[in-house]
């Protein structure tokens, strides 16, 4: 009788032993993991796991998502120097850089005694639909006052653009009126070229500057070479100085406009990225026209896939300096907050085989980031001979001559940057933005003089009868900067070309201030003689009775001239 009780209540016996456990585990859970971590660590997800720890224990109270915010970035930058975390608030002003457009009012700016100033309203656009002129000074934005320290460039661009329809009051102090002017201005479209020049350097030879590779990139040149064809140019310098990259389709499809069909363009791969090639269609406008390609040491991404693209196929030669040296390809990739990372996964090679990506390490690579200026000390922006080049890392192009991997692209004629002229007056001016800020109150109290002239020649020899230069020494001095005549004298080019480039920056625009600098711009000028000498082919390296590998010939050469100004930075809204 017993043993039946006691086989009777054992269901009763194992249901509370299993609740009895629920709650001791459970009480464990709360209390002590924080001290098991080897238990969580077990798990697939790490730093979820910590981040919920943090979250639930931590001593003070977290902003978890500020947190990530922050942790984001510090992530990728331990893969590689490219992989990036974007916030949200800055996807769309990054992607507007690529997508050839941005929502805004319509103005090109810069900052100066803490007010912004308008340098040019784009044509078209909402500003001069209102009335808005080059010149004005915005002062008040949605009737607060909007001057001072905190108006630096990222917040006017932020404040400025937005939401297409979306409205802003802005207030405007207008050279002559005595009081402010109002402006509703209802926000559009602006279209963001990314060609700043195309025009006719000399009577048979075009010349184009492609600043990045965006989306309209390539419809832009079409319509850039067009006009240069119909004018009759008969060769081509295309100018990728500075040009940073953009999107590699950009790129490849710009190749193909100089390639015969089934030339390779480019390939990529990676661990999870399978191998993809491109090649030339054979569509091409351009597949014959002489050419010249113009790259420096902030030539980079896309930009070096098209260089290497030409260079390994033999296609045109190149002038200027080694490029950036960066061949790896980012993978946007969205987050339901509106945030994106930019993730490296592959590496691109030009057609030869080559990587011109330069060596980098996991994680913070100092060197890396000061690579630039290592080799501006160790002499290599001034001398070819200071370049290493690694024979381990040496390839051929289709006819045989000697090209590198393992950072950037060498130019076929190195041009070294030029030191003649610089003093310590020039460089405490321009260090101190005195030329720019000079050129634009120039530009400012003589706008009425200065429209009457519509070109860049007439322009010059007006501002060459008016004493400017010694108009800015006076303004220097007054600004600190006690004049020195020798050094002036000595810097004397320098100075007339950034205060006379500005100026015609001002009242005709960036092509106007290119074509004028671009007069005395060594690699422009070696450029232009390759061309008319009929040289902007590369020839095969001779082949020897010792040495029957065309592979183990360069056709190189070395010449001396002088750097071109760089232009100031306006920027856009």
């Amino acid at each position: 009788m017993s043993g039946k009780n006691s086989f009777r209540f054992t269901p009763v016996i194992i249901a509370v032993s299993i609740v009895a456990g629920i709650l001791i585990g459970t009480f464990y859970a709360k209390n002590f993991t924080g001290n098991r971590l080897g238990i969580i660590n077990a798990s697939s997800n790490k730093l979820n796991a910590l981040l919920r720890v943090v979250d639930d224990q931590y001593v003070d109270s977290v902003n978890m998502s500020d947190l990530i915010e922050k942790a984001m970035p510090q992530i990728l930058a331990e893969l590689d120097p490219h992989s990036s975390y974007i916030p949200a608030k800055y996807v769309q002003e990054v992607n507007s850089e690529l997508e050839g457009s941005f929502s805004g009012i319509g103005i090109q700016f810069t900052i100066q005694e803490d007010t912004i100033h308008v340098n040019s309203v784009i044509p078209g656009g909402p500003s001069e639909k209102v009335g808005l002129m080059a010149g004005d000074r915005i002062v008040t934005v949605n009737d607060s006052l909007f001057v001072g320290k905190q108006v630096t460039n990222e917040v006017a661009m932020r404040t400025l653009k937005g939401r297409k329809g979306s409205e802003v009051k802005i207030g405007v102090k207008r050279y002559g009126e005595k009081e402010l002017l109002q402006f509703d201005i209802v926000r559009g479209d602006i279209p963001q070229h990314t060609i700043d020049a195309a025009y006719m350097i000399t009577p048979e030879f075009g010349y184009i500057q492609i600043t990045k590779f965006s989306r309209t990139t390539h419809l832009e040149l079409l319509s850039a070479i067009a006009a240069l064809n119909h004018q009759g140019s008969k060769g081509l310098i295309i100018d990728l100085r500075r040009n940073t990259g953009g999107y590699m389709e950009a790129a490849v499809r710009m190749v193909n406009e100089f390639l015969p069909a089934g030339e390779l363009i480019v390939y990529s791969e990676g661990r999870r990225y399978r191998r993809t090639e491109e090649y030339a269609d054979g569509t091409g406008s351009c597949q014959k026209t002489p050419l010249v390609v113009l790259i420096d040491e902030a030539s980079a991404s896309a930009s070096e896939i098209f260089a290497g693209a030409i260079q390994d196929n033999d296609r045109g030669m190149f002038v200027g300096r080694r490029s950036f040296g960066k061949g790896l390809v980012q993978q946007p990739i969205d987050f339901s907050d509106g945030s994106a990372i930019r993730l490296t996964v592959a590496r691109y090679y030009t057609p030869s085989g080559r990587s011109i990506q330069r060596p980098y390490e996991n994680g913070k690579d100092e060197n890396y980031e000061m690579d630039i200026l290592t080799r501006y000390e160790h002499g290599e922006f001034f001398s070819r001979d200071s370049i290493k080049l690694d024979e381990n890392l040496r390839y051929s192009t289709r006819m045989g001559r000697a090209v590198y991997g393992g950072g950037g692209i060498m130019p076929d004629v190195f041009v070294p940057q030029d030191t003649t002229g610089i003093s310590s007056y020039l460089t405490t001016v321009l260090n101190r933005n005195l030329t720019l800020q000079f050129s634009f109150q120039y530009t400012d109290r003589n706008r009425e003089v200065l429209t009457k002239y519509t070109d860049e020649a007439s322009l010059l020899n007006y501002l060459r009868r008016q004493g400017v230069l010694e108009q800015f020494i006076q303004y220097a001095d007054a600004k600190g900067v006690k004049r020195r005549n020798i050094l002036i004298q000595k810097s004397y080019k320098h100075l007339e070309r950034n205060i006379y480039g500005n100026i015609l920056y001002n009242m005709l625009g960036r092509e106007a201030y290119i074509k004028y600098v671009n007069e005395s711009d060594a690699a422009v000028l070696k450029a232009v003689e390759l061309l008319e000498n009929g040289e902007s082919f590369p020839k095969p390296p001779p082949v020897t009775e010792e040495i029957f590998s065309v592979a183990d010939h360069e056709n190189q050469t070395a010449q001396a001239d002088t750097e071109r100004e760089n232009p100031v930075c306006r920027l856009y809204a």
